[in-house]
């Protein structure tokens, strides 16, 4: 594909949470067009210890700050899983197994641990859940741990943050476009529909079929 938006996130990152609608409405802006949004899953964190309070505390400040901006449904009362360790690696590593399978079974995938994560208190960073999730959009949690668990699934994953790493992508989330390899930024950070819907519009004027 020469041209296509490729949408760079993390699905254990807030801001990410609350541009989901966006990124949905403008995925669908494009493919009027018949423009493709492409995932692509950057690594926010890996960490190997379980939060402490104040890490706790600190993420939901964050996520009430994404809520306000974004009206996205958080549970604030309860906040993270008991005895999170925050990596995010597994929950994109699901994703990538999702779009090895099929491409556009990401989408589907992002939103249920999105949901799962920030909404269910449900520990996303367990491979268990993850199977659990993926098996509820439709994958076979048989073939899916297997892939999930794969050396080839793996590497695929960290080509993902290298790629965004190689363009000095440090946060999410980051929305590109791109024709015949050109890349154009459209956001780098949240930023709401009625700000973006505008300059995809003209972007997509002065690219598609040009």
């Amino acid at each position: 594909m020469t041209t296509r938006l490729i949408y760079v996130m993390d699905p254990m990152c807030s801001w990410c949470w609350g541009f989901a609608p966006v990124a949905r409405a403008l995925a669908a802006q494009a493919g009027e067009k018949g423009i493709e949004m492409q995932l692509v899953v950057g690594g926010l964190r890996r960490e190997r210890m379980a939060m402490d309070a104040a890490g706790r505390q600190r993420t939901l400040g964050y996520w009430r700050a994404v809520h306000e901006a974004s009206a996205q449904p958080f549970d604030l009362e309860a906040g993270l899983p008991d005895g999170l360790v925050y990596d995010t690696e597994p929950a994109c590593r699901a994703l990538v197994t999702a779009r090895s399978f099929d491409e556009y079974l990401a989408w589907p995938l992002a939103m249920r641990i999105q949901q799962a994560f920030y909404t269910e208190r449900c520990d996303v960073t367990r491979p268990q859940r993850l199977a659990d999730l993926a098996e509820a959009v439709g994958l076979t949690r048989g073939e899916f741990a297997d892939r999930f668990d794969s050396q080839a699934i793996r590497d695929a994953t960290e080509a993902d943050f290298q790629w965004a790493r190689n363009l000095g992508i440090a946060g999410f989330p980051t929305l590109l476009a791109e024709r015949h390899g050109q890349l154009a930024l459209l956001t780098n950070g949240y930023q709401p529909l009625e700000t973006l819907s505008p300059l995809l519009a003209r972007w997509l004027e002065h690219n598609v079929h040009a």
